[in-house]
């Protein structure tokens, strides 16, 4: 097609008009987007030229600055957008804009057409971002003129319906595209100053020339994450934190990284200070912001990074991510999944280095974001790294604010010891009343204290920990305890004679016969010392917490049946020897029996009614007051 044949009425080739016809009469609920296609071009149009002018080409204009104007007259509806780039022919309009550019146009209009999702999803995908702008126009005048020297300006003239008109101008138009837009009735509210600047504050913020609205330039905030390391200050990192969350204090840590190869991405995090989501009232409102070479394709994607370190704010910025690339095709693009997994890898190589060089910075980290993090126990790609992260307080810490990693209990551990101890529970004070925890105590065995919900989920998946099993307490194997001595504690249980060996096991079974098959069994325990009974798992089954959990979640209210532990060298029990001796039959044996059990269903958690429970302590509490008394004559 030569020079001389342009000019003229001209009709849009098929495809185009079909998209054409779908965008005018489509009602799509973001058409702001139309704006940000735009910048997009005119800032594509600038890069080239500074390209050019790289080569060494011979560019006219050259003294006009790089720069995207943007004017508006709310009279006439009118909305103009203008840069000073590399500008077009009259025959690069004809191909770039007279057809759908880029192969795929049959698939983009079917998706288009077929989707019910928002425009700004798929619009621009198969470079058609130009058109968008007729969602909003009743006509759009196109005037430009190539860098080339001795190129006309040209003038495209269209109003979306299927043609449009192309003519030379004899102007002395500078060097560039200036797109003027002729609002419907309706959409008007775009010949707006505080809407526009909205807009492109929203998508087009870190476009790295100026965009200037009524000749005050809007594109304040630079885009720092695309500079090297070393240029960017401390005061830089925090101010364009607290632009990003709208936290008035500065992050906790801040981690910005650049990847050349395999894929070319850069990424700027930020780990706040505080829990942003205290109350959990907005656990889905998280997610890094991810730019395609400056331009916001989506806010909060919520793939960038897995849910367990949603803490984490910050913005990617990818190269090699088409631009305006759609959600649907962002969760199979491999590139996008590349970008992930590095990105993921580089907050968690980060948790790892602070963890061993800065000690208390990572618990003040851990304080506040455990809990989530702990969510990651799915993650089974990053499992190794994920299990060395996690913190636990133990028994060994002084207080609840201790924290201990699988490491430093390995650390501790005892001499051929080949388990992690762990003990689930409300508060680290409800655990260390637990009588599961006495022999641990004795054998001086440090216990891990899950004192979360989640902890037992999270540590499900990570079954072992290098060649440590992790183990409840409940489900240990005491046999494998015999082999550590007890601490020395003085023990003031006086030997048993064989006589009162005998009537031990036989109140053992009274015990078996008073509960029926509310229980599996009634022994004598191994673990106990200072307590006088407990209730444990069978061999083999889920720990006791874990037990509650699927309970609840399954809306069983049932009490597992478990065995009954009785230990022998308790004052107590001692005591109902002698009274078994004296009446096997009594009455008080029943009442010790009953409150004994119920006692430990409520430290298991399983004591749904407690009233029989509190009776019988008030009698017998009232039984022992007349003791007292008669014995303080």
């Amino acid at each position: 097609m030569s020079k001389e044949n342009l000019s003229g009425h001209h009709e849009f080739k098929a495809e185009v008009k079909q998209l054409l016809n779908i965008l005018v009469h489509s009602l799509y609920t973001n058409k702001e987007i139309f704006l940000r296609e735009l910048v997009s071009n005119a800032s594509d149009a600038l890069d080239k030229l500074r390209f050019e002018s790289n080569k060494g080409s011979e560019i006219i204009d050259n003294d006009q600055d790089l720069e995207i104007k943007i004017a508006f007259d709310k009279e006439k509806g009118t909305l103009t957008i203008t840069d000073t780039g590399i500008g077009m022919t009259a025959e690069e309009i004809v191909k770039n804009i007279g057809t759908i550019a880029k192969s795929g146009s049959a698939d983009f209009i079917k998706q288009l057409s077929d989707s019910k999702e928002d425009a700004n999803n798929i619009i621009g995908k198969f470079g058609v971002g130009f058109y968008s702008v007729f969602m909003i126009a009743s006509e759009v005048t196109l005037k430009t003129k190539s860098f080339k020297k001795d190129e006309k300006a040209v003038m495209w003239t269209s109003d979306g319906l299927g043609s449009y008109d192309l003519v030379e101008l004899e102007s002395d138009k500078k060097r560039g595209t200036e797109v003027i837009i002729t609002l419907k009735e309706e959409e008007k509210e775009f010949a707006d100053k505080h809407r526009i600047e909205h807009i492109i504050k929203t998508h087009s913020n870190f476009i790295s020339f100026p965009i200037k609205v009524e000749d005050e330039v809007v594109n304040t905030v630079s885009a720092i994450w695309r500079e090297p390391k070393s240029s960017v200050t401390k005061e830089q990192y925090d101010e364009f934190y607290k632009f990003l969350t709208l936290d008035y204090t500065e992050p906790m840590e801040t981690i910005h990284r650049s990847v050349d190869a395999p894929i070319q991405f850069n990424s700027l995090l930020f780990i706040p200070k505080k829990n942003m989501d205290m109350f959990g009232f907005n656990r889905d409102d998280y997610g890094l912001d991810l730019y395609v070479r400056r331009v916001l394709i989506q806010h909060k994607n919520k793939d960038l990074l897995p849910e367990y370190l949603s803490f984490v704010k910050g913005v990617v910025d990818s190269e090699d991510l088409p631009l305006n690339i759609s959600r649907e095709t962002l969760q199979e693009n491999l590139v996008f999944t590349k970008i992930s997994s590095s990105v993921t890898s580089t907050v968690l190589n980060y948790l790892e280095k602070l963890s061993k060089d800065d000690k208390e910075k990572f618990a003040e980290l851990w304080r506040e974001h455990g809990k989530v993090f702990k969510l990651g126990y799915s993650d089974y790609a990053n499992q190794e790294k994920y299990s060395a992260l996690l913190r636990f307080n133990s028994s060994r810490c002084e207080d609840a604010k201790g924290l201990v990693s699988f490491d430093e209990y390995i650390e501790n551990a005892k001499e051929d010891q080949k388990e992690i101890y762990y003990l689930a529970g409300s508060s680290r004070e409800a655990v260390e009343l637990d009588p599961h925890l006495e022999i641990f105590k004795t054998k001086g065995i440090e216990v891990l204290f899950f004192l979360e919900p989640v902890d037992e989920f999270a540590v499900s998946a990570v079954p072992k920990y290098k060649e440590f099993e992790l183990k409840s307490v409940d489900q240990a194997d005491l046999s494998k305890l015999d082999k550590f001595e007890s601490e020395k504690v003085e023990d003031k249980s006086e030997e048993m004679t064989k006589d009162d060996e005998k009537s031990f096991d036989k109140l053992l079974k009274r015990i078996q016969n008073i509960l029926g098959d509310r229980v599996t069994d009634v022994k004598e325990s191994k673990r106990l010392k200072d307590s006088p009974a407990c209730l444990v798992n069978p061999d083999d089954s889920m720990s006791a917490s874990m037990q509650k959990m699927m309970q609840m979640m399954n809306k069983d209210a049932s009490v597992p049946k478990k065995i009954f532990e009785i230990n022998k060298n308790h004052k107590l029990v001692r005591n109902l020897i002698k009274i078994y001796n004296k009446n096997a039959e009594d009455d008080y044996i029943i009442t010790v029996v009953e409150q004994l059990y119920e006692s430990s269903l409520l430290l298991e958690g399983y004591l749904t009614d407690p009233h029989k429970l509190v009776g019988r302590i008030n009698k017998l509490l009232e039984n022992s007051s007349d003791w007292y008394t008669e014995i303080n004559k």
